[in-house]
């Protein structure tokens, strides 16, 4: 019963100290799918969508339809006024000799037609430019999308780095305590002197030093992929497998350089939103013409004799809002502000400045990009030779070390041989598991370079 209990308690224990298992897949497809700026940038690219529906909409008539009931007098006076502020009384009546205070109701009610029908090209300006807007949100949401996959792929990759340092870095401190085993025993029983158990000692505690510093880079990496991926903390383990074998791309050379990057792409939708901005300035220059048309109907309680008989009105209400006047117009009217054409040209040179400006900011991206390119080139190169020489470094290191060993054990060398053996087979093993995971670090810089996130992630 407390064997069983025993087994239960290892396992709980295992389950609890090993992290989650992750597969690339998962954590860039979590990522995308959980990362707050992308997914702002994806609200922004469908807000932009409708805002596109909403200047289509904006070339509709205005169609007012307007009632108003009041109670008020009449009084008319000869002279000048402005309705500065639309703070005036419309007031109709005759002037009269003097001021009197009788009252009635009267009623309003209007329908208001009013088209700006030609603007000289104004409004499909507007919308080529609400679409142009539209097509850099959304080239700007793809970008980020993809920087977000190549950002989470590192973060993955960092982690799998260091969980297999830390692997190689546990194997070494077994073989650091190993030896001081075997270096105390020799010593309790006057083989070896008393020293070598003091540096085999020494180099497991070096050895111990060292696998916390990496049990601390292992959670960096850890927590900074959980950041990408916008979960909430916990340990992952990266699946190790796809060390064990090299890139089918880069076996097969079959990697196309892509002009059409997001990040290139994103750049040149606001080249084309400046020059669209640029060109709707333009058209300011010109007038509008307009199409309006009124129908309106009046009530009073004031009657038609009312300025020869002030007695003539009546305080009823429904004989002051029933309409009994009717007027309608119609007409063409064209409105040009000719001091528009100077702001404008202003507004004009202005934009093609910008435009010149985002036309070198994007000159200064595509030769990031095609210095990362050749780069990145250069890195696969590298990164394969590499793969190659790893595994005979640390062939030859471990042969090393098991000479050493058995010397050591048979009292033919020294702990001084030993330990610079182990520190050869460990040092080995470090360059190897930084090169397997250099090899798909370079295949992901070569996918960001190119703009082709899928070169990378097909290999999984």
């Amino acid at each position: 019963m407390h064997f069983k209990k025993l087994l239960l308690l290892l396992l709980l224990y295992s389950l609890h100290g090993k992290g989650q298992n992750l597969t690339l897949k998962e954590a860039v497809d979590t990522g995308t799918a959980n990362y707050g700026l992308v997914l702002a940038k994806g609200k922004y690219a469908q807000a932009a969508n409708e805002t596109v529906k909403q200047t289509r909409r904006d070339y509709l008539p205005n169609l007012n339809l307007s009632a108003q009931q009041d109670y008020g007098t009449v009084n008319g006076q000869n002279g000048p006024l402005y309705g500065l502020g639309g703070l005036g009384v419309a007031s109709s009546g005759l002037p009269l000799p003097s001021q009197n205070w009788n009252a009635a109701f009267g009623a309003l009610y209007l329908v208001n037609f009013n088209w700006d029908f030609f603007t000289f090209g104004r409004m499909k300006q507007r919308i080529t430019l609400a679409k142009a807007d539209a097509n850099r949100q959304q080239k700007d949401y793809e970008q980020e999308q993809f920087q977000q996959k190549v950002r989470i792929a590192g973060a993955y990759l960092n982690l799998l780095a260091s969980q297999r340092l830390l692997r190689s870095q546990q194997k070494n401190l077994d073989r650091t305590e190993v030896v001081l085993k075997n270096a105390a025993t020799r010593v309790a029983t006057g083989l070896l002197p008393g020293v070598d158990s003091t540096l085999a000692s020494a180099e497991v505690s070096r050895a111990k030093i060292s696998l916390n510093q990496l049990k601390e880079q292992v959670k960096l990496q850890n927590n900074e992929l959980v950041r990408l991926m916008g979960v909430e903390p916990k340990d992952f383990t990266a699946d190790t497998t796809l060390v064990a074998r090299i890139p089918k791309a880069m076996i097969t050379a079959d990697i196309k350089n892509d002009s059409l990057n997001p990040i290139r792409q994103f750049y040149q939708s606001r080249i084309q939103y400046s020059n669209e901005q640029e060109k709707l300035f333009r058209r300011e220059y010109w007038p509008t013409f307009n199409l309006f048309g009124v129908f309106q109907t009046r009530g009073s309680g004031f009657n038609a004799d009312y300025a020869s008989n002030q007695n003539s009105y009546t305080k009823n209400y429904f004989d002051g809002i029933d309409p009994v006047r009717q007027n309608y117009l119609m007409g063409v009217g064209m409105i040009w502000n000719l001091t528009t054409i100077a702001r404008s040209s202003k507004k004009v040179s202005a934009q093609k400045l910008i435009t010149e400006g985002l036309e070198q900011e994007y000159k200064a991206v595509d030769q990031q990009l095609k210095a990362n390119d050749d780069a990145a080139n250069a890195r696969m190169g590298f990164a394969l030779q590499n793969y190659k020489e790893a595994p005979r470094q640390v062939r030859a290191a471990q042969q090393a070390y098991l000479q050493r060993t058995t010397l050591y054990n048979n009292g033919l060398t020294n702990l001084v041989d030993v330990t610079q053996a182990l520190y050869t087979l460990n040092r080995a093993e470090t360059d190897r598991d930084v090169i397997y995971t250099n090899v798909w670090q370079s295949l992901l810089m070569k996918a960001a370079a190119v703009g082709d996130f899928n070169l990378f992630i097909n290999e999984f």
